[in-house]
């Protein structure tokens, strides 16, 4: 009898931690596929390929996750200020006022420096013309 409730302790215990981080992940890609779009423009010199404005909003203490882009990606910091980490470079905190970018492929997260005041960002980007606000940004594996 006490062995059965070990393991169903060992098996609720693994199905909390396992639910967490399942849930983070959620949280994460949730975060990149929220954003208004405010605005599309098809590129003269691009075929095939528009300009796309998007406001961004993390919540307090939230982040984006590690994600890529498929194609450049500027970042310019309206309202409070986010912890900008790119791989292979040191975290960095940028505040309204500034701004980063990122190339198509470079894995990188983006997080809300205060756990009681929401962030917000305009973030341009260049994709395939119709791209879902979704695409724009896909999870790092």
């Amino acid at each position: 009898m006490k062995l059965t409730y070990f393991w169903l302790g060992i098996t609720l215990a693994l199905g909390i931690v396992l639910g967490s981080l399942a849930s983070h992940t959620l949280n994460a890609q949730e975060a990149l596929a929220r954003g208004t779009v405010l605005k599309r423009t098809e590129l003269a010199g691009g075929k095939g390929m528009e300009a796309i404005l998007v406001l961004r909003e993390l919540p307090p203490g939230g982040e984006s996750g590690k994600h890529t882009q498929s194609g450049t990606e500027i970042v310019y910091i309206l309202d409070g200020s986010v912890i900008f980490e790119a791989q292979g470079n040191s975290p960095a905190t940028l505040k309204a006022g500034e701004a980063f970018s990122t190339t198509a492929g470079e894995v990188h997260n983006v997080k809300n420096a205060s756990s009681s005041e929401p962030a917000k960002a305009l973030a341009f980007y260049i994709a395939k013309k119709g791209a879902r606000l979704d695409d724009l940004s896909v999870p790092a594996k």
